[in-house]
């Protein structure tokens, strides 16, 4: 006897829409290609990862005899140039990130069109082959910690890979939105970087956020990557509390940013064969 048997598809929405199985499926490719960013980006280099060291300390030099020596920015109480320098180190990571994963999917064009895989892996590898940069550069924190004598707490400690992770969350999330967009909208490919130097002023990279008052501070804490900084300076060298208040703020909107990136990114991914 046979059965008749109906089978109905229906197109899944928000989060459903996004099959986390697969891409731990796909976990390897995720890797081969932040590998070959990696590669890439150094090859044929004579410094080769030294450049992930001279970037950011050269530019604490300019920027401690700007602001810390010349315009008398204040550092809440600590050298500048470790003030500026442990505020750059998560900053320069996620400028990268973010410059990197926006114009990815357009870069991996031939790839798009030729192979089927999650295309939320090109955005994201992107995002992770900076990591490599960012211990890299760790490294002359971890120096300038023991010349200026500062010494992280045990819970500080403990918040730094939480911190990392936020930052990875956060340029993945801005990742999406921008590498989608910049499929259908070539505009972006010169928005993206106008976006990051504005970006960088409007975040205490530069500056403490004590130097607004503090009917303004909840301003700051609307920009996701005012709290990470904040927080991470405050975790790496225990010279003050976490705000966080703050951070809190700031983790939400993170997550609020990678949560509708990779909703939209899921929408409009089935398209991107056709017009890329």
């Amino acid at each position: 006897m046979l059965n008749n048997y109906e089978i109905t598809i229906k197109k899944q929405k928000g989060l459903a829409s996004v099959d986390f199985r697969e891409l731990w499926k796909f976990r390897e490719l995720l890797y081969t290609l932040a590998f070959r960013d990696i590669k890439v980006k150094y090859k044929q280099t004579a410094l080769g990862a030294l450049w992930a060291i001279l970037q950011p300390f050269l530019t604490m030099i300019v920027f401690s005899v700007l602001f810390g020596t010349l315009a008398k920015v204040p550092s809440d109480g600590i050298p500048y140039p470790i003030f500026v320098y442990a505020g750059l180190l998560p900053w320069n990571y996620f400028s990268a990130a973010l410059s990197s994963s926006g114009n990815s999917l357009v870069a991996s064009s031939n790839l798009i069109t030729k192979v089927y895989f999650p295309r939320i892996i090109i955005p994201a590898s992107a995002s992770l082959s900076g990591l490599l940069d960012f211990f890299i550069a760790f490294i002359i924190l971890i120096g300038m910690m023991f010349f200026y004598h500062f010494t992280p707490s045990a819970s500080g400690v403990l918040m730094i890979p939480i911190l990392i992770f936020l930052t990875f969350l956060i340029a993945v999330g801005c990742g999406l939105w921008l590498s989608a967009l910049n499929v259908e909208y070539r505009d972006f490919q010169y928005v993206t970087p106008f976006l990051v130097q504005i970006w960088m002023f409007v975040t205490p990279v530069i500056y403490p956020i004590t130097l607004f008052p503090e009917k303004y501070r909840w301003f700051l804490s609307l920009n996701p990557m005012a709290g990470i900084i904040e927080a991470f300076r405050s975790a790496t060298l225990g010279h003050q509390s976490v705000n966080w208040n703050l951070l809190l703020i700031s983790a939400g909107i993170g997550v609020l940013i990678f949560v509708t990136g990779l909703l939209y990114f899921r929408k409009v991914e089935r398209l991107f064969a056709d017009v890329i």
